[in-house]
């Protein structure tokens, strides 16, 4: 078994044939790590609610809500690329920044100030227990590689799993035209 490291602003990139139904051709923003465990964002998976569905604010925009995970769905997170506009928020990778001040969040979303692609909202995260990451990364369960603000937030959900795997080429880039059930193949 091959052991990967990981860091703090990676991106985990799940195997084609995972078995986690949570985690199914997924990509997770990993947004802690250290010896207690590991936390993130699956940056690929949109809920059917949109932000203002769930929130008693009202926002001018139509912003969609993403499933960061199975951990805690009663909670709501966000990452951004506007570290200047509010804040609060802590860097994750050069460009990414998880929360931020709230209240000057909801003004300038209302101002017209933020655009959707530069915010994403999750409902819920990922989380991993001491060593359980670790444990994973040895199973070769997932595939780690650095982060990319532009990509993350310019790029279409629907395709982020094959194209974060076609941007590092090789056999990942094979590995990206994987049937999502083999069988059918």
């Amino acid at each position: 078994m091959s052991k990967q490291s990981v860091k703090k602003g990676d991106l985990l990139i799940a195997e084609p044939f995972l078995g986690d139904r949570n985690f199914e051709r997924s990509v997770v923003l990993l947004c802690e790590h250290n010896e207690e465990g590991s936390f993130g964002f699956v940056l690929n998976q949109k809920a059917n609610v949109m932000l203002k569905d769930v929130l008693e604010e009202d926002f001018s925009l139509e912003i969609p809500l993403y499933v960061g995970g199975p951990v805690q769905q009663n909670t709501l997170h966000f990452i951004h690329r506007t570290p200047h506009l509010f804040e609060g928020g802590a860097e994750v990778a050069q460009g990414i920044y998880w929360g931020g001040d709230y209240e000057q969040l909801k003004t300038y979303l209302n101002l017209g100030q933020l655009q959707e692609s530069d915010i994403r909202f999750f409902i819920g995260y990922s989380g991993w227990g001491e060593g359980q990451l670790e444990h994973e990364l040895g199973q070769n369960s997932w595939v780690v590689t650095n982060s990319d603000a532009e990509f993350i937030f310019d790029s279409d959900p629907k395709q982020f799993w094959r194209g974060v795997l076609r941007r590092m080429g090789g056999k990942y880039k094979v590995m990206s035209h994987y049937p999502t059930d083999p069988r059918l193949n």
